[in-house]
Formats: C-alpha cells, structure tokens, sequence
C-alpha cells in the first residue's frame, strides 16, 4: 500500500496520475466525486486502486457511527485492503488523503472530532502503508519506504 498525503490543493492527485499508470475510470475511486466507501475491495478487478478522499469518508461515516465503532470498522477495512492487495502479486493500492490536522484548531466539537479522526486514519493507514509519500506544492517528499 502506498499512501500519498499532503495539504489540500497541493497536487496529490496529479502526482499520483503522473507516478502510476491509471489506465481506466474504474481504477480510481473518490470520495470527491461521491463514490461510496470502500468498505471491501474483493470485486475490484484491476491490478492498480486508486482510493482518493479519506478524510471525506471519514466524515460521511461520523454520521453512521459513534467514534469508537468509527475506529474499529476503519481498521477492519485496513485489513481487507491490505489482504485484497496482497491477495495477487502486482496488486497496488494507492490512498490519498488529505491532512486536516494542521493550523488553527476548530471551535466547533463536530469539526474537533472530523479532525481527530481524520488523523488517526491517516495514523493508521502510515503504519501499514509500506511507502508514504508527503506532497508539497506538487513535490513529493518519502517518509517511509523507498521502493514502489
């Protein structure tokens, strides 16, 4: 798994379309374009994923579950990601999300928690991703990894 972060507008996405070969719209899923939450990969038939938009899901799925039950589902769908990849020797997942956790803390609890959240699921994606890679200004930085 290879997770791609970054601030907003800072050229995630295009770094990612120019680093993979993205070859059909079914490789690429977003939570911008509002495709559902991809619980589990199994019926994916391409060799290359493309997951774009993890702290949007998160915030859709605040609205299904308290966030205890939020944390337990995300780390579930970890694992079914990481098995779905490993499954089939060139598999390639690819999550990109955005980090909200930076600057001025917001006032309201629910926008707190989306925060809190979002940085824990980008914690957890970190610890199972075997590369991450940080975009800044459309320049990628590795922090963990070095093969892709």
């Amino acid at each position: 798994m290879h997770f791609v972060t970054g601030g907003a507008f800072n050229g995630k996405r295009e770094w990612v379309r120019k680093t993979y070969p993205i070859q059909s719209i079914e490789q690429w899923k977003s939570a911008y374009q509002n495709d559902p939450f991809p619980f589990e990969l199994e019926e994916h038939p391409e060799e290359l994923l493309v997951l774009e938009g993890i702290e949007t899901w998160v915030k859709a799925l605040m609205k299904e579950y308290e966030p205890g039950k939020l944390r337990e589902i995300w780390k579930a769908c970890l694992n079914h990601w990481t098995s779905w990849e490993k499954a089939e020797k060139n598999r390639k997942l690819v999550v990109i999300g955005t980090d909200i956790t930076k600057g001025i803390v917001p006032m309201e609890k629910e926008n707190r928690l989306w925060r809190d959240l979002a940085g824990w699921a980008n914690q957890d994606i970190a610890a199972v991703a075997d590369k991450v890679d940080v975009i800044w200004y459309g320049l990628n930085q590795t922090i963990k990894g070095g093969g892709m």
